[in-house]
């Protein structure tokens, strides 16, 4: 995923970047908010799956810039702030903020906070077809809302857990999500020991669903469910 990243502190900016990439991550930096604005409006590459937007900006305010982008994107907006009060945060996700992250924050919840909001706002991607609350991969045919899944037209039984694995990582294909992060959603649990269980229900999904390479591993990192070629 491509994360915009609005900060004007050029070392809190480097050590944020660094931590959002080694989890998978392509991170763009803007160290104001006119700069911001520029990157948004010329950028013709891979869109941006989430913008990062501190409000102690030194050319405008922070509140202000979130405005501009909403006007122009539905982009994912999450504002990182010292200020904490209740006031501050309601006047934020009025201006059109969809979460709101209070200095100093612990980076897991703040990558955590990420896939959240990128999930609620996701759209299809290539190989990825949707119909209502229903995700299709190849062969591969996934019903959120009544929870069955099917490989070419045939069911396949899956536990709560493998449903809820399969699940997670179908609605954002292509994002990497961290082991921790799987184990805390879908186990709900931070228990080391969830990470054996964890690799025994991506190998009995790619058993179940007849393919290896639609769950891919990121080593050192987690997995993410790759959309099958054309």
């Amino acid at each position: 995923m491509r994360l915009l990243l609005v900060e004007d502190d050029h070392h809190v900016a480097t050590a944020v970047s660094a931590i959002l990439t080694r989890h998978g991550f392509e991170v763009v930096h803007a160290g104001s908010g006119k700069e911001a604005l520029q990157t948004l409006l010329m950028n013709d590459v891979a869109p941006f799956g989430v913008i990062l937007l501190d409000l102690g900006l030194p050319d405008q305010d922070g509140y202000e810039v979130c405005g501009r982008i909403r006007r122009w994107t539905s982009t994912p907006v999450i504002m990182v702030t010292a200020r904490s009060d209740v006031r501050s945060r309601v006047h934020g996700l009025n201006r059109g903020a969809d979460d709101y992250v209070v200095k100093p924050y612990n980076t897991r919840e703040l990558i955590a906070r990420i896939h959240a909001v990128s999930r609620r706002t996701a759209a299809p991607r290539d190989g990825q077809v949707r119909h209502g609350s229903d995700l299709r991969f190849g062969t591969v045919r996934i019903e959120l809302t009544s929870r069955r899944v099917s490989v070419a037209g045939t069911a396949v039984h899956l536990t709560r857990k493998e449903f809820d694995l399969l699940a997670l990582l179908a609605q954002r294909p292509g994002v990497v999500f961290r082991r921790e992060q799987i184990i805390s959603e879908v186990w709900e649990s931070r228990w080391e020991g969830a990470e054996r269980t964890l690799e025994v229900h991506v190998a009995s999904l790619r058993s179940k669903l007849r393919t290896s390479t639609l769950i891919e591993v990121v080593r050192g990192v987690g997995y993410r469910l790759a959309a099958p070629s054309a």
